[in-house]
């Protein structure tokens, strides 16, 4: 598939970078999942013309009804991998399709959601992870744990299988296209159809105890619960993130990579759906302009 501009993530950001592209008469994609949106589930209470609370998941539902009314394509897939080549940039999505295009805008946000059990906070840097990728290389040789329900999750489940002795993908509903479930059923991975209740550890993990009462011993623990994260994506294209995985922007969302542009959170702070949508609306357009000065 071949776009003008491609969009990665449908949260506020994304898709009103999607309806400023689509307006300069480009061809727009965008990717991702509304649930993995930062108001997916909150109240709207300080946004300009709204009055009283506005439920977040029916603000997204609008915009991606405006987006797919100024012609954008909507693909409800997460993103394993965006690279960039000599006539653009391809990204890989869950069902190994690949899209094109010309010029990219980052808008994937950069929460990281937690677990919320106990011995997470704790054992934090002592065998718990939020990033299978950065950290694959200190569990050579030793059982592991992976738990999420989506894209992120099975993609580094399949992942530690070349590193860990062992590796366990806790997932109690998951959301993951088949062809990247066969990937991970394929690697070896053994598939656990429940979450953790407990990290087990005092100066490093030693096991995790899941809702159901069974007991796994593993080494690490690796809590991604969405798709991809920003800093994955910037460096895929050949960014490099600061400490808290934002991305430097300057005038027009541009990025240090020529046709990549970056909107929303993963900008930094403040993290306000005002400041989402503004630097949507400029990425967006100059994405398109970009896009359109490619032959």
């Amino acid at each position: 598939m071949k776009t003008d501009v491609l969009i990665l993530g449908s949260g506020p950001s994304g898709l009103q970078a999607a309806i400023h592209a689509a307006r300069k008469k480009v061809s727009v994609t965008v990717v991702g999942k509304t649930t993995g949106s930062a108001i997916s589930g909150t109240e709207i209470e300080n946004y300009f013309g709204v009055s009283g609370a506005m439920d977040g998941d029916e603000l997204l539902k609008h915009g991606q009804e405006q987006a797919e009314a100024f012609g954008c394509v909507l693909v409800r897939q997460n993103v394993v991998s965006c690279i960039t080549e000599a006539t653009g940039f391809t990204a890989v999505l869950e069902s190994g399709d690949k899209i094109h295009a010309k010029a990219v805008v980052i808008a994937t946000g950069v929460f990281r959601r937690k677990l919320g059990v106990p011995g997470e906070k704790q054992l934090l840097g002592k065998g718990v992870s939020y990033c299978a990728n950065c950290d694959c290389n200190f569990y050579k040789g030793v059982p592991v744990m992976i738990v999420g329900n989506e894209s992120e999750a099975a993609i580094s489940a399949e992942m530690m299988t070349r590193y860990a002795s062992k590796v366990y993908w806790a997932t109690n509903q998951t959301d993951v296209n088949e062809s990247l479930m066969e990937r991970v059923r394929a690697a070896g991975v053994t598939i656990v159809n429940e979450f953790p209740s407990e990290i087990i550890g005092k100066e490093k993990v030693v096991g995790v105890t899941m809702k159901n009462g069974s007991l796994y011993e593993v080494t690490g623990v690796f809590i991604e619960l969405g798709g991809r994260s920003s800093a994955d994506l910037a460096m895929d294209l050949g960014l490099m993130p600061d400490l808290e995985d934002t991305i430097k922007i300057g005038h027009g969302g541009v990025t240090e990579v020529p046709g990549v542009f970056a909107c929303g959170d993963v900008t930094g702070r403040p993290w306000q759906l005002a400041k989402a949508v503004g630097e949507g609306a400029v990425a967006g357009m100059s994405a398109a302009d970009y896009a359109r000065e490619q032959h």
